[in-house]
């Protein structure tokens, strides 16, 4: 009776809807988290500025949802405005992914190599100030869980840091779009954690993690910068991104 008694205070005090419908009284609701419970799906076509301009392939981007809908007010809300309770079901979606993504990258490449480590896309001091946390993060270290549930072992490892705006580079050149993906680089302090070191040291591979894939401008900056290191990158996940359009044809799949 107590506890039903703090809680009816609490929704006066402080009322809580669905991110994704507006339903009073409700954290979220299973039907505008089910886009998220899709099977993980190639989503790089959606992003243009992943394109390169040496003839590779785009980074093979992973992601369940179309950044749309429910799944957007359930993104928005977790990331920018507080839902921290969010942090449950979205890393479980996470867990999800880096389940899937241990089988689909073994199948790919063979038996990984090594350890994998899961890299955050960096965001920038003021927002992190902002947001009180990197929502990011949480993602990865779920993904991370997931491949370890997979028998991938892997490790969460903050790489990277934003020196500044990651601009969209539509448009641009490659010297202007070189200093555009600048604005993402290594860390420059230590990786923590003795085997994240030695497995950056020895070239293992990285998978990105971020929020959302739109024009694919940040993690193609992320790309540049491990690359540029010496890090192979096996590609990224996203909970969502936005949807591509339909005229798109698909494109090739790296392989390795």
């Amino acid at each position: 009776m107590l506890l039903r008694a703090l809680d009816d205070v609490a929704r006066v005090a402080l009322p809580v809807a669905c991110p994704g419908c507006d339903r009073p009284d409700v954290r979220w609701c299973p039907d505008c988290l089910a886009p998220l419970g899709a099977p993980l799906r190639r989503r790089e076509l959606a992003a243009p500025r992943l394109d390169r301009l040496d003839g590779v392939p785009p980074l093979p981007v992973w992601a369940p949802a179309h950044y749309a809908g429910p799944v957007r007010g359930v993104v928005v809300a977790w990331k920018d405005r507080g839902r921290a309770d969010l942090d449950r079901p979205l890393g479980a979606v996470a867990r999800r992914a880096g389940t899937a993504l241990g089988q689909v990258l073994g199948t790919r490449g063979g038996a990984l190599p090594g350890p994998v480590l899961v890299v955050p896309a960096p965001t920038s001091a003021a927002a992190r100030r902002a947001r009180g946390r990197d929502p990011v993060t949480v993602l990865a270290r779920a993904v991370a869980a997931g491949l370890v549930a997979s028998g991938a072992p892997a490790r969460t490892a903050s790489l990277l840091v934003q020196r500044g705006p990651v601009r969209d580079q539509a448009g641009l050149g490659s010297r202007a779009r070189g200093a555009r993906l600048g604005a993402v680089r290594l860390a420059a302090g230590p990786v923590t954690g003795r085997r994240a070191r030695a497995a950056v040291q020895d070239g293992f591979p990285c998978l990105l993690v971020d929020d959302v894939l739109t024009t694919g401008a940040t993690l193609a900056a992320c790309e540049a910068a491990l690359v540029g290191a010496g890090i192979p990158v096996l590609g990224a996940f996203v909970l969502a991104a936005t949807p591509a359009p339909s005229t798109r044809r698909r494109a090739p799949e790296r392989t390795g």
